[in-house]
C-alpha cells in the first residue's frame, strides 16, 4: 500500500479532520527541533503546537499542488518565530555571554551539527544576533531547518533569487564573524 502524500493527507482531512494526524506525525519533530534551536525549549513546545493549530486551521486554503507541506509549516513556524524575534535575540545574546546552548542536542542528532568546536557557539551566536531577521531566517532555515532553497522560497514566500542573496548576504557575515574562516570546516 503507497502511503499518502502530504497534500492527500490535508485534502481528506477536509472531510474527516484526523487526517491531519499523519502530518502532525510526519513532521512534529522537525519542526520542534527547529523552534527549539531559534528560541530555546521552553517556547518551543508552545509555538510548535500553534504552528500545527494554524496549519490545522488553514488546512482548507493549503495549495494542493504542493505535495510537501514541509515548506508550508517551517513558513508557519518562521512567522510564529518572528513574533518572539526579542526572545530569540536575547537567547543568542545570553549564548554569547555565557557560550553554554542550554540545548543539548541528542546522540542522534550530533552529526547534523554545524559548528565544530563548542568554544566557537559564543563567536556563531553573537554573529547570529547580528544578522537581519530576514538573512537569520533563511540561513536558519538552510542551516537548522535542513531545507532546500526551493522550500526555503515557499516557507518565506519570497522568490528563489531572494533566498539566495539573503542566505549569499548571511553566510558572508558569518565568515567574517569567524575571521572568514569557516568554522564548520574540519581540521585537514
Amino acid at each position: 500500500m503507497v502511503e499518502a502524500d502530504d497534500a492527500e493527507l490535508i485534502r481528506r482531512s477536509h472531510d474527516v479532520p484526523e487526517q491531519f494526524a499523519g502530518v502532525f506525525d510526519r513532521y512534529i519533530d522537525q519542526i520542534h527541533r527547529y523552534i527549539s534551536r531559534r528560541l530555546g525549549s521552553q517556547a518551543a513546545d508552545d509555538i510548535a503546537a500553534q504552528t500545527f493549530l494554524i496549519a490545522f486551521s488553514q488546512r482548507e486554503s493549503y495549495d494542493l499542488t504542493h505535495r510537501l507541506a514541509r515548506p508550508w509549516l517551517y513558513g508557519i513556524a518562521t512567522n510564529l518565530i518572528a513574533r518572539h524575534r526579542r526572545n530569540e535575540e536575547r537567547f543568542l545574546r545570553a549564548l554569547c555571554r555565557t557560550g553554554v546552548d542550554p540545548l543539548p542536542e541528542p546522540m542522534a542528532d550530533e552529526a547534523v551539527g554545524r559548528v565544530a568546536a563548542q568554544m566557537e557557539e559564543r563567536r556563531l551566536a553573537k554573529a547570529l544576533a547580528a544578522l537581519s531577521q530576514r538573512d537569520r531566517d533563511v540561513l536558519l532555515l538552510v542551516a537548522w531547518g535542513d531545507l532546500a532553497y526551493e522550500e526555503v522560497a515557499v516557507a518565506l514566500g519570497i522568490p528563489i533569487g531572494t533566498v539566495r542573496s539573503r542566505l549569499h548576504r548571511a553566510r558572508k557575515k558569518a565568515r567574517a564573524a569567524f575571521g572568514d574562516e569557516d568554522p564548520t570546516a574540519e581540521d585537514a
